[in-house]
């Protein structure tokens, strides 16, 4: 069996993973992510949470930020402890098993582009989840290019996602027009630096594609993420199943 871990801001949520399907094989489990959210005490929430299930012998884990060789390096919605921690190593000794760690944003798209709306898509495909930010995953033939991090591009005068995210929508009182019209616009900047085949648009919003979508007129194909919030944790139990395991 094959566990995967969502960490995010306001919960932590873990499931086993059928990778034939790409789907749970048992419901999840939440617990809330601890506030502050430094590294001791978000690594002890994520024991909790994993204690609902037995006879894992892998473990992938999602993380909002930037995440190289298995060490955390921005952490931009959790505590600055989490800077350069070794968060492999870390979980991997707490859960006692062996773990992988990557981005959450890139976890999604590599279930989306297996088992999702990118299924199969050659080309350069653009995975942006819209949610507190905008997390973004890019494919090249479907092989992921990771911690891209175009939510943080300079865009209208600040971080694109302060001027076009889901929260974006909720603090300015923009309807769903308003708000498309802000998406078009970073979404022709992307254009302008990928020149992309495809944007797939996940997060929570990707259920509401029909209030915002219509709204949008660019060149590039545009299609909703069909896993929606599951996508991160079957990402990150994918991620998981290729990473060789010791002998001996």
């Amino acid at each position: 069996m094959i566990l995967g871990i969502d960490i995010g801001g306001s919960g932590i949520k873990a499931a086993p993973v059928d990778l034939d399907k790409g789907a749970f094989a048992a419901d999840r489990n939440r617990v809330e992510t601890p506030r502050p959210a430094t590294v001791t005490d978000v690594v002890a929430a994520t024991v909790r949470a994993v204690s609902a299930f037995e006879g894992a012998d892998r473990i992938g884990v999602t993380f909002p930020g930037v995440v190289l060789h298995g060490v955390v390096r921005t952490a931009a919605n959790m505590h600055d402890s989490w800077i350069d921690a070794p968060a492999e190593k870390l979980f991997g000794e707490a859960l006692g098993r062996p773990v992988v760690v990557l981005n959450d944003a890139d976890a999604a798209g590599v279930a989306e582009m297996t088992y999702g709306a990118g299924r199969d898509h050659p080309g350069v495909v653009v995975m942006l989840t819209f949610g507190t930010g905008i997390g973004s995953a890019v494919f090249v033939d479907g092989q992921l290019v990771p911690n891209t991090e175009f939510g943080h591009l300079h865009f209208h005068g600040g971080e694109a996602e302060d001027y076009a995210s889901d929260r974006a929508r909720t603090v300015y009182g923009l309807d769903w027009p308003k708000w498309a019209h802000r998406v078009q616009g970073y979404l022709r900047h992307l254009e302008v630096l990928l020149t992309p085949d495809l944007f797939l648009i996940g997060g929570g919003v990707s259920k509401k594609a029909d209030n915002y979508l219509p709204h949008i007129n660019i060149r590039t194909p545009i299609r909703p993420a069909t896993l929606r919030n599951d996508a991160g944790i079957i990402g990150a139990a994918l991620a998981a199943s290729r990473m060789p395991l010791a002998v001996g």
